[in-house]
C-alpha cells in the first residue's frame, strides 16, 4: 500500500478505547502508590490529573527546592483520600531506595529526565516521564533500553496522542482518507517564548540545592532565570524550542500518519534577532525531517507574527484532497473543491473536574490540556493493568525526542544527518555520531556508558 494513502483503520478506535473512562480502584485492594520526582509546574499538573482519574496514594515527593517541595506536599495532603502527607526528599536516589511505590512520575527539567527514569524502572516502578525523553540521542536510547530490560511500562508526556479533539481529527479526516495523497507536513511554533531577561549572575537562594539541580549538566554560575521554569532558555539544560515544542508537533504528526524514524534530518537557524539577552537557544530555526514519502518541516520564530494567528503552534498536513490543521486548541479540515469543512475544539471539563479552575489559578494548569493529560494517564494505567505498550510508549517518545535532538546536532554541524536506527549512528559521519552523547559533569556517568 502506498504509504501516502491513508484509509480507515482500527488504530484510532483503539486509541479512543484506551482513554475511555473506567473505574481503576478495585474494592478491597490498596490504591496504587505514587512517587513524584520534580514538584514544579508540570510535575504538579501531571500528578493532580492522575489523582483526578484514580484515587491513588501519593507516598513521596522529591525536589531540590525545599520551598517547592513543602508546597507540593501540602497541596497533595489536602487532595489525598487518606489526607496523609507524602514523605519528602531532596535526593531522588533516597526516595527510590524506599521501594514502596508502584508508579513514579518524573517532572524535572529536561537534563534530569534520564537518570531518575532509568533508576525508577530498575527499582520496579512503572514510569510517566515528561518529554523530551533525554537531552542527547544515546541518553534517550538508554531510557528505552532500561524500560525493555526491566519490562516496565513507560509513558512519555507527549499527550497530543491522548488529546480528544486530535483523536477525533485522526478518525474523521486522516483515517477516513479525506486528505487523499499526503506528501508534505509543516509544524511550527511562533510563540514569543524565548526569555528576554538579562539579570546578573547571583548566589542561589537558600531553598535551592543548586549543585544537585545542575546534576549532570555543565555547571554555570547561578542565575535567577534558571529556576523555576526559565531554564529552557539555556541549551545546557535542554534542546531549545525544538526540544520543547517541536517534539510535541513532530510526535503528533508521526502518530497521525503512522511514521517511524526519519531517514535524514537537516536544520538551519540561530540567534538572529534577540541577540542582547542571556538566553543561548535559537530565536529562529527550521528543521526538515525526511521520511520515505514525505517531509515534515519545522519552523520556529520567537519574534514577529505567526502566519496564521489561529494556529501559532501547530501541525499542518497537506493532501491532494484537502488540508488538516491541528493544534492543542482545535482542528480544522478544509477540503479542496466540494466537500464539508470539519472542525473540532479542545474538551474542557470544568463541570466534571471543578478543581481544574483552582489549579489554573494556583498552578497554571492549562484548561484546554487538562483532558489530554487525564486521557494520557488513563491510557498509562490501562497499559499497566494489561502489561502492554501505552500510546506514547518510551520507544515513540525516543523517536520523536531523538529526532529533535539531531536537528540541533545538524544545526551545530552545518550539514544533514543520515541516521541509522539499528546502530544509532550517523551514516558515514563520525563527528555527528560523537554529538549523540553529551559529556556528563563528574561524578555523574552517562547512562550509555554504565
Amino acid at each position: 500500500m502506498d504509504r501516502r494513502k491513508f484509509i480507515r483503520s482500527s488504530v484510532a478506535t483503539a486509541s479512543m478505547a484506551a482513554i475511555a473512562s473506567r473505574a481503576y480502584a478495585v474494592p478491597g485492594t490498596r490504591p496504587r502508590r505514587v512517587a513524584l520526582i520534580g514538584a514544579g509546574w508540570y510535575g504538579k499538573c501531571d500528578l493532580l490529573q492522575l489523582m483526578n482519574v484514580e484515587p491513588v496514594e501519593v507516598v513521596s515527593i522529591c525536589d531540590v527546592d525545599s520551598k517547592m517541595l513543602d508546597e507540593a506536599a501540602s497541596l497533595i495532603e489536602t487532595r489525598q483520600v487518606s489526607k496523609k502527607r507524602p514523605r519528602t526528599y531532596g535526593d531522588y536516589r533516597k526516595l527510590l531506595s524506599e521501594k514502596d511505590f508502584d508508579i513514579v512520575i518524573i517532572g524535572t527539567p529536561d537534563h534530569w529526565h534520564a537518570l531518575p527514569m532509568i533508576a525508577a524502572v530498575e527499582a520496579g516502578a512503572d514510569v510517566y516521564v515528561q518529554k523530551p525523553t533525554g537531552v542527547d540521542v544515546l541518553e534517550s536510547k538508554a531510557m528505552l533500553d532500561a524500560a525493555r530490560r526491566t519490562g516496565r511500562v513507560v509513558q512519555v508526556g507527549t499527550q497530543r496522542r491522548s488529546t480528544p479533539h486530535l483523536i477525533e481529527a485522526k478518525q474523521r479526516v486522516v483515517d477516513a482518507g479525506l486528505l487523499g495523497d499526503i506528501a508534505h507536513s509543516e509544524i511550527c511554533c511562533y510563540y514569543h517564548m524565548r526569555s528576554q531577561a538579562n539579570p546578573p549572575d547571583s548566589t542561589p537562594p537558600a531553598n535551592l540545592e543548586y549543585d544537585m539541580w545542575t546534576g549532570p549538566a555543565p555547571m554555570r554560575p547561578y542565575n535567577e532565570m534558571v529556576h523555576p521554569r526559565s531554564w529552557r532558555a539555556f541549551m545546557e539544560y535542554g534542546n531549545g524550542i525544538v526540544g520543547d515544542m517541536c517534539v510535541h508537533m513532530l510526535d503528533m504528526v508521526r502518530w497521525q500518519l503512522g511514521l517511524g524514524w526519519p531517514k535524514q534530518i537537516s536544520s538551519a537557524g540561530g540567534i538572529l534577532v534577540q541577540t542582547g539577552v542571556k538566553a543561548n537557544i535559537t530565536d529562529t530555526q527550521t528543521a526538515t525531517y525526511e521520511f520515505d514519502d514525505l517531509n515534515v518541516v519545522w519552523t520556529h520564530r520567537s519574534w514577529g507574527d505567526a502566519p496564521d494567528s489561529k494556529f501559532p503552534w501547530a501541525g499542518i498536513i497537506y493532501g491532494d484532497k484537502g488540508t488538516l490543521k491541528l493544534s492543542v486548541n482545535e482542528y480544522e479540515f478544509t477540503p479542496r473543491g466540494k466537500g464539508e469543512k470539519l472542525t473540532g475544539t479542545a474538551v474542557i471539563e470544568t463541570d466534571k473536574y471543578p478543581t481544574d479552575l483552582k489549579d489554573k489559578e494556583n498552578w497554571r494548569l492549562e484548561l484546554h490540556v487538562a483532558s489530554a493529560i487525564r486521557g494520557h494517564m488513563k491510557d498509562f494505567l490501562n497499559a499497566i493493568d494489561n502489561r502492554s505498550l501505552p500510546v506514547a510508549d518510551i520507544e515513540q517518545g525516543h523517536i520523536s525526542s531523538a529526532s529533535c535532538i539531531m536537528a540541533n546536532n545538524s544545526l551545530t554541524l552545518g550539514r544533514s544527518i543520515k541516521f541509522d536506527p539499528a546502530t544509532h549512528t550517523a551514516v558515514g559521519d563520525e563527528e555527528a555520531t560523537k554529538l549523540f552523547a553529551r559529556p556528563y559533569r563528574s561524578p555523574y556517568v552517562h547512562p550509555s556508558k554504565g
